[in-house]
């Protein structure tokens, strides 16, 4: 079967990789010059299964509530007039009960689960390398409120399979000593030892060669402006210059942009972009003070990974369009957070400043499957779990495309 992978993020490129695998003759476009230019390009570097929990719980409201007018906080909602953001709100609303929070945290930890399984089974197949870590994540805390929360939303975790164990601080500061000047501060933690890190841009590259090497093809600079056809049958994609690409199977695997795609055929998702920061530090070659455990500060939404001789702080998200301007402020809070938890850190030159649109639903799930349309398919709205969900996505989608159930349990959009 010929097949259009629309996107060329960790999630297209995944997906072509596991459609090549199942012997599928595989295009690939994206209007970005190479793989992994946009949302996979800085983001956290986590694999974690760990950060199971929907931003959509029985606590989130009164959060944004006493979040709101804070530029530096970790979820911010830019009220306007903006009909796509009010309906997303809505639905966002809805999701917050206790059990549709418990629904949406065993599908998000069913698939990455799996996702996890797929990317060590590629990495032990491939040899593919991408600064990658497997010493676990570790979230900590410095407030009691959200150690207690958030000891909660672990035991649902554990319920449903993962290895996530809580932690007082000494033992925080035993698994990554690079917290030793932050003692004081922490409360406790949970660790996840299974979970993993690395640099999604390089894996995306890289894996990309290594699907070209296999047949598959990507266009770059040219992007799929529109899907010609009705809700039976997409006939063909459009390109910016007018040029067709035709297919027996169409993906449309571009994030937060997906709605550009599907809208004109009467369709809507409810993906809506979250905007998120980070910073890359580069450290000196015998720098101790940096953490190569990869460390979540939930309180704060920030992540801290080891890349190489990087270390990658992200998080936070800003829900206010796709606008892609550096908010001074936000990017601020990472480097002053940052001095906070690791005070004697030593880096080389300026921080690199980056935001991504992530694709975010309202309940944290990703919309995986068939769309109306026979032969249009769907892999988009990963939200903050893109990098963790990709391979798991990639080779579901691939078997769902090619008549085989997905062997994770999960809400995909095709029923079998």
């Amino acid at each position: 079967m010929r097949v259009l992978v629309i996107g060329a993020g960790v999630i297209g490129t995944t997906s072509a990789w596991y459609l090549a695998q199942a012997g599928h003759e595989v295009t690939v476009v994206d209007r970005q010059p190479g793989a992994g230019q946009e949302t996979s390009f800085a983001n956290g570097g986590q694999i974690s299964v760990s950060h199971a929990e929907p931003w959509a719980n029985p606590g989130a409201i009164r959060k944004i509530i006493r979040w709101m007018g804070r530029e530096d906080a970790p979820l911010l909602f830019r009220w306007r007039l903006d009909p796509e953001l009010f309906r997303w709100g809505l639905k966002f609303i809805r999701e917050c009960s206790a059990d549709r929070t418990r629904n949406n945290m065993r599908a998000i930890v069913s698939l990455a689960s799996y996702s996890r399984r797929c990317l060590q089974d590629l990495r032990e197949s491939t040899g593919i390398n991408y600064d990658q870590l497997a010493r676990g994540i570790l979230h900590f805390y410095t407030d009691e409120r959200e150690f207690q929360a958030a000891a909660m939303a672990a035991d649902v975790m554990r319920d449903f399979g993962l290895d996530r164990r809580q932690v007082d601080a000494a033992e925080c500061v035993r698994i990554e000593p690079a917290l030793a000047d932050a003692r004081d501060m922490i409360v406790g933690g949970h660790y996840t030892p299974s979970d993993e890190s690395g640099d999604a841009h390089l894996f995306t590259q890289r894996l990309a060669q290594l699907a070209t090497a296999m047949g598959v093809r990507f266009e770059f600079g040219l992007p799929v402006v529109r899907l010609r056809g009705d809700s039976e049958k997409i006939d063909y994609a459009e390109r910016y210059n007018g040029d067709p690409i035709r297919a027996d199977a169409y993906v449309v695997a571009c994030g937060s942009f997906s709605n550009a795609l599907l809208n004109p055929l009467g369709m809507s998702v409810p993906i809506y972009p979250a905007k998120g920061y980070s910073a890359t530090l580069t450290l000196p070659e015998d720098e101790s003070f940096a953490p190569t455990v990869s460390l979540t500060d939930d309180g704060r939404k920030l992540v801290f990974s080891r890349l190489g001789n990087r270390l990658r702080i992200a998080g936070t998200a800003e829900m206010n369009g796709y606008g892609m301007g550096l908010n001074p402020v936000r990017c601020s809070s990472l480097i002053t957070r940052t001095r906070e938890i690791f005070p004697h850190l030593r880096t080389i030159g300026d921080p690199v400043f980056w935001t991504g649109l992530r694709p975010a639903t309202p309940s944290n799930v990703p919309l995986i499957g068939r769309a109306k349309p026979a032969n249009l398919y769907l892999n988009a709205g990963h939200g903050t779990l893109g990098w963790t969900m990709s391979c798991g996505s990639g080779r579901a989608l691939a078997d769902i495309i090619s008549g085989r159930r997905p062997e994770t349990d999960f809400p995909f959009l095709y029923r079998f």
